[in-house]
């Protein structure tokens, strides 16, 4: 659907998105908002929409590809254990307060891939050893959260190599419009319906309780059992105190929690991971019993083995989730280097820690309670596409029969 809108039409339409639809931000409430520099005036639009939506303090907290780099690069030996704790601690302290935090992804997925993995690993291990309390509250919905993105020079610039940097940054900006239908008319009238529909689906696929889905096509033969009671999400969901809100934006998936011990079988990623500031192609990893049993990739093996080596927990699957062929993000052709994007135009699983909600009661469960149902713990959870127009997947009923879920990567249920 060609726009007619101009460029400052949808970027506020996308402001006014990120804060109604994404945040569902209530009267009253704090906002921590997180962005690069390089996207300033979009966090400035999300400052003032925020308040229009009567958030009584917004904060800002500014990012920079540039000073990371900085430190990976000319740091001393020995010092990647040391992290930001005022950082993590305004995200904490927002969530304590009853208030949002809306973060705006954007890095140049190359950042980081002439580093020595072994300090970017240090450094996320310890970040995310710290960043624990607020990430549990994350993984159960306490507060309302939000995840957007911006363009940035070298990652438009990758998505677009053909183009100088304006015409590439430009082009995704044309990009994002399009995959968050900021570049409609009324963009939040279309995100109500699009979150109804998923609504719908998360439904069908919670009755059905199956014990596992089995994946099948190309080089990916993988049966991932279900987590005992568990619950599919999609679209919006709602916190304690009933604030509705959408974690992401774009979202295009339905999933839910697999069961910890019950994944056996090959799988072959169909699409590149930006982690960490590394690209990582042509993964394959092998499961028995629930735990990874070897890995490799054809570029980047050594950022993916480090990131399975976090803990325990990533030696597991977190998320499984589905997504058709026909995404609005698939369709569009266009591969973004960016997990925000690239889950959403593919059925992708995630190594790590699960959502809590994906199981009945979960989110007020122990620990041990929550291994019991087979739920999974890490200090990390990353996404990565393993869906295409040549998956099929079915559903394993508790008797072992099986029903059609997907075929050639759409939905037939």
């Amino acid at each position: 659907m060609t726009s007619t809108l101009s460029f400052d039409q949808k970027l506020h339409n996308y402001a006014r998105l990120a804060v109604r639809v994404g945040l569902g931000v209530k009267p009253g409430q704090r906002v921590l908002v997180q962005s690069p520099v390089d996207a300033a005036p979009l966090a400035r639009l999300i400052v003032r929409e925020a308040y229009a939506a009567g958030a009584g303090f917004v904060d800002v907290r500014w990012d920079d590809d540039d000073v990371q780099l900085a430190r990976f690069e000319l740091a001393p030996e020995g010092t990647f254990e040391e992290i930001s704790k005022w950082r993590v601690d305004a995200e904490l302290e927002t969530a304590n307060a009853g208030g949002a935090v809306i973060a705006i992804r954007a890095t140049d997925p190359n950042l980081l891939a002439k580093v020595d993995p072994e300090r970017v690993a240090t450094w996320q291990r310890a970040l995310a050893t710290y960043r624990k309390p607020y990430s549990l509250q994350v993984m159960t919905n306490r507060l309302n959260w939000n995840l957007v993105s911006a363009p940035i020079p070298g990652w438009a610039t990758l998505m677009f190599p053909d183009s100088g940097t304006e015409k590439a940054v430009e082009q995704q900006w044309d990009a994002i419009f399009a995959a968050v239908r900021a570049d409609q008319p009324d963009p939040v009238a279309l995100w109500e319906e699009h979150l109804a529909n998923l609504k719908r689906r998360r439904e069908v696929l919670t009755q059905k309780q199956y014990s596992a889905l089995h994946f099948r096509g190309g080089d990916t033969d993988l049966t991932v059992g279900l987590a005992d009671d568990h619950l599919w999400g999609g679209g919006a969901a709602d916190t304690p105190g009933g604030i509705t809100f959408t974690a992401n934006i774009p979202t295009e998936e339905v999933w839910t929690a697999p069961h910890r011990e019950r994944v056996d079988g090959v799988v072959v990623s169909t699409k590149p991971l930006s982690y960490a500031g590394t690209l990582i192609d042509g993964i394959r990893i092998e499961f028995r019993d629930g735990r990874i049993t070897a890995a490799s990739a054809k570029q980047g093996e050594a950022a993916l083995l480090k990131m399975i080596d976090t803990d325990e927990g990533s030696h597991r699957l977190g998320e499984v989730a589905l997504v058709p062929h026909s995404s609005p993000i698939s369709r569009s052709g266009l591969f973004f280097y960016n997990t925000l994007y690239d889950e959403n135009a593919a059925s992708h699983i995630a190594i790590g820690s699960a959502y809590r909600f994906n199981v009945v009661g979960g989110v007020d469960m122990t620990a041990e309670e929550f291994a019991a149902k087979g739920g999974n713990d890490s200090l990390t959870h990353v996404d990565w596409m393993i869906g295409s127009d040549q998956i099929d997947v079915d559903g394993i009923t508790r008797d072992g029969n099986r029903e059609p879920v997907m075929r050639a990567g759409e939905f037939v249920i």
